[in-house]
């Protein structure tokens, strides 16, 4: 009997990924959880192991190519039936002939249940109220049986204007399609006459064509003054095109500057290194920040909230979740700790070591990229004075933190001027739910608890 190893459903809001290698061939025996095939998705690569003990006797994707939910990747057979396949006739059919007379299609991309698929991109907690009939297949279904990657709410606003989704390209992550991109294919095609079928092309949510950059200009024939290499991008690297674009189009951003006097934290830093040492941590300056951070998160809810257009709300996360950027030979990854006010400092600390590890070696999971609510991107050990970072949506703000120098502060109470160690933070924020004011108040009490640890104690 022969099994069809399918791509399974790898993480929220995952719906394909590009094989990265193909761990064996055809006529190779596996055993059951064996890997089969390493698949990258948007932040991570993982292993899609066997369903089934047997011979492999088809593969069915190649390195660099795509594979979708529920496409067949490898199909294994009973050891026994594919012996007696190998000594079958030339010609004669297959044990499994009579089954094939009414062929069935080819089974195209899974698509999640209703009810999740609003989940993609964004934690459940932030989607708004899905009404039944929001979420049959008639809001949007693909021809092949699937559906378009979009919220209940989206397609609901979709048939209020009158939008097919099946013509917008979302530019969400791996393709979802948001309010935003709804609203901005309805303004394009409201401005502009509609193309005729022969010079129809699928259009972005921009009203540019797919893959296009909306107001980009061809690039020139680099060729015409020397030799080039094109290489294709990586997962990660399309996922970071796709996430930066839309968070540059759709966030009105704005970015607050501080520095925090860490003289005192710094000496008191090195004092308990070996104790987190021997834990199997390293305290560091991002362990303590997370910590500072989740309180402060704690302090000022609606930095830890997320913007639901559709329905017109704000959506409060009960819980704290702070994404931490890595750097990786293959591109930024953020971890994200979970219930990190829940955690000291030593719990922070092995568990952000752990994290990075695994970032760098692409071993995280979907999961433990998934459901942050602010993000942390420290430069530090790099150098720079200061970085603007951008906001992640549906996340409202971000911590940038550039490397910490000593600089000449004035002591009122001596008179004279003191060395102290100083911290550029800078905090980018959307402006369409926080003001300057209450970021300059979010800002200054994080650089007031790395000043004053003990005020984490006290306030966080």
């Amino acid at each position: 009997m022969a099994t069809e190893v399918r791509l399974p459903d790898i993480g929220e809001g995952i719906e394909k990924g590009t094989v990265v290698g193909v761990l064996v061939k055809v006529g190779d025996t596996v055993a059951k959880d064996q890997p089969l095939v390493e698949l990258e998705t948007d932040k991570a690569v993982v292993e899609i192991p066997s369903s089934a003990g047997g011979v492999v006797s088809k593969i069915n994707v190649k390195e660099n190519e795509e594979a979708a939910v529920g496409s067949v990747l490898i199909v294994v057979e009973e050891e026994g039936a594919a012996v007696a396949s190998a000594e079958a006739p030339a010609g004669a059919p297959p044990a499994t002939a009579p089954a094939a007379t009414t062929p069935a299609p080819a089974p195209g991309p899974l698509a999640p249940p209703p009810a999740a698929t609003g989940a993609a991109a964004v934690p459940a907690s932030t989607r708004g109220p899905d009404a039944g009939p929001d979420a049959g297949p008639a809001a949007g279904a693909e021809p092949n049986g699937g559906l378009v990657p979009a919220a209940p709410s989206v397609r609901r606003l979709a048939r209020e204007l009158g939008v097919d989704l099946q013509r917008v390209t979302g530019t969400g992550a791996l393709g979802r399609i948001s309010a935003a991109d709804v609203r901005a294919f309805a303004d394009a095609a409201t401005a502009a006459p509609t193309p005729g079928p022969a010079a129809a092309a699928p259009a972005t949510a921009t009203g540019a064509p797919a893959g296009v950059q909306a107001g980009a200009a061809p690039l020139p024939d680099f060729g015409r003054w020397g030799a080039v290499v094109r290489t294709p991008m990586s997962g990660i690297r399309k996922a970071t095109v796709r996430s930066m674009t839309t968070a540059w189009a759709t966030v009105p951003m704005v970015t607050h500057f501080d520095k925090a006097d860490i003289t005192e934290l710094e000496l008191i830093r090195k004092r308990y290194q070996p104790k987190v040492e021997a834990a199997g941590g390293k305290l560091t300056p991002t362990a303590i920040l997370l910590k500072v951070v989740a309180g402060a998160l704690r302090r000022f809810p609606d930095f830890n909230a997320s913007i639901d257009l559709a329905s017109q709300e704000i959506v409060h996360k009960q819980y704290v979740n702070v994404g931490v950027a890595v750097d990786t030979d293959a591109g930024l990854l953020v971890p994200v700790i979970k219930g990190a006010d829940r955690k000291n400092l030593i719990e922070l600390s092995v568990e952000l070591g752990e994290l990075a590890v695994k970032a760098r070696d692409r071993k995280l999971t979907p999961d433990e990229m998934q459901g942050g609510n602010f993000s942390i991107s420290n430069l530090g050990g790099i150098g720079g004075h200061a970085f603007t970072p951008i906001v992640n949506p549906p996340d409202v703000a971000i911590l940038g933190v550039s490397r910490a120098s000593h600089e000449p502060v004035w002591n009122r109470e001596t008179g004279t001027f003191e060395a102290r160690l100083l911290m550029p933070l800078a905090l980018t924020y959307d402006h369409r739910l926080i003001d300057g004011a209450a970021a300059a108040r979010f800002l200054r009490w994080v650089c007031g608890a790395l000043e004053e640890p003990f005020l984490v104690a006290l306030e966080g």
